[in-house]
């Protein structure tokens, strides 16, 4: 496990972890998870294969690094957290989709890899957050568990959207022979819950069925979302600072 050892012990390393950390992101951004290689890191770090082997000794440990620095965008700057379990939250939920978002693969690629100092600070974050709810840990986890749950849910759907959205803008012709299928297929009278939805513009704009929304219908859907989970969990888990509804 790379957080165990201690990094190269010479008078000046060429590298830093967070170098060849923010070099492999630049890679998955760029080309995908699957192109990230020591080779690769190396190359794009201007150095030789085995010299990184100096600083990272297995894939393993250059995903772990990688993980840690995603788990560094999550955290709130010191200083900036809100007061209250419910503003605290979903900063942190904020935080956490955007840093997602941001690297769209790492919601498949990254989920075993080994957890880093960055990481036990969101963690410490998050139960900071939830510390004066009064809950015992069972509930806590509890709650934690299911805004984690919102976040990375809507931040794959993201991912998706925007993946179409890029595919449409690569290939219109596939784009409108789709819309032509799908009107076909409306014309046959076996979706009129999906043709009603399509007849709303209000409603059309903000679901799948309609055009793919934009970064900020996106971001506007999610806190939507958000708001209505922490509203259930107020209620569920009767924690204080719930406002009124209207």
């Amino acid at each position: 496990m790379i957080w165990t050892r201690a990094e190269p012990a010479v008078r000046r390393p060429r590298f830093s972890r967070e170098q060849i950390a923010a070099a492999a992101l630049r890679i998955a951004d760029a080309e995908g998870f699957e192109a990230v290689t020591m080779r690769r890191v190396a190359a794009d770090l201007e150095a030789g294969t085995m010299t990184l082997y100096n600083y990272v000794r297995t894939k393993d440990d250059l995903v772990a690094l990688m993980h840690d620095a995603i788990m560094g965008e999550v955290l709130i700057p010191p200083g900036e957290m809100p007061a209250g379990w419910r503003p605290a939250l979903a900063e942190i939920a904020r935080h956490t989709r955007a840093a997602l978002v941001r690297h769209p693969w790492s919601l498949a690629s990254l989920q075993e890899a080994q957890f880093g100092p960055n990481a036990m600070r969101h963690f410490e974050q998050y139960l900071a957050a939830v510390a004066g709810t009064g809950l015992d840990a069972a509930a806590k986890f509890d709650l934690l568990a299911i805004v984690n749950a919102y976040v990375f849910g809507n931040a794959t759907l993201t991912a998706e959207s925007r993946t179409r959205a890029a595919r449409a803008q690569a290939d219109p012709a596939e784009v409108a022979a789709m819309m032509e299928y799908g009107r076909a297929q409306l014309e046959t009278g076996q979706f009129p819950h999906i043709a009603a939805m399509l007849g709303d513009p209000d409603a059309a704009a903000g679901g799948s069925a309609g055009p793919p929304m934009d970064e900020q219908g996106q971001d506007g859907q999610f806190e939507r979302g958000l708001q209505a989970v922490l509203d259930g969990v107020a209620l569920r888990m009767a924690l204080p600072g719930q406002p009124p509804r209207t």
